[in-house]
């Protein structure tokens, strides 16, 4: 928890939270490291931010839809995109690929059945049956984190508001 504090400048209140139980906090952020910290596969750091504003939105988390939009913004340098998601994503400015990237996340999110046309329209924009696994254990990881936020009433610091907004050095000195 120190080595992010020190990091990000500020410890995510996700942290907080999860230490309740410390078992229970090692195996949720051993899985979140394991699917949105892995190096290999097709899908950036900026489109796995992409799917979990997109998911958690439908799952009505304003934690996770504020803390990884702007993670979103910082990894896309996209300061916008983020935020059109959470108005429609339908609607929003998106590439073909992240378009079927988001609907196949946001199927998985609703439980639809994922039938084989889904896969057809992910392979259609370059997405493999391992992007397609990664894709929905995203989505599906956070909709249990976004069941957890539900319930302990976690709230997005104050800090994730301006990230990827402000330059963060700027964003230092305007605090006080």
């Amino acid at each position: 928890m120190e080595e992010v504090e020190m990091k990000s400048g500020f410890l995510p209140n996700v942290f907080s939270v999860m230490a309740h139980r410390p078992a229970e906090f090692r195996a949720f952020f051993a899985y979140y490291n394991a699917i949105m910290n892995k190096e290999r596969g097709g899908l950036s750091k900026a489109d796995k931010e992409l799917i979990v504003v997109a998911t958690s939105v439908v799952n009505r988390c304003p934690y996770c839809v504020i803390a990884h939009g702007a993670l979103h913004r910082i990894y896309s340098k996209k300061p916008a995109l983020a935020d059109q998601v959470v108005v429609n994503w339908k609607l929003a400015e998106l590439s073909a690929r992240e378009q079927a990237m988001l609907e196949f996340a946001v199927a998985v999110s609703h439980a639809d059945n994922i039938t084989e046309e889904h896969f057809q329209k992910l392979a259609a924009q370059g997405f493999d049956r391992e992007d397609a696994w990664d894709i929905g254990m995203i989505a599906s990881f956070f909709a249990m984190s976004n069941r957890i936020a539900h319930f302990t009433d976690l709230r997005p610091n104050e800090e994730f508001y301006t990230m990827g907004r402000i330059p963060r050095d700027k964003e230092k000195a305007e605090t006080p």
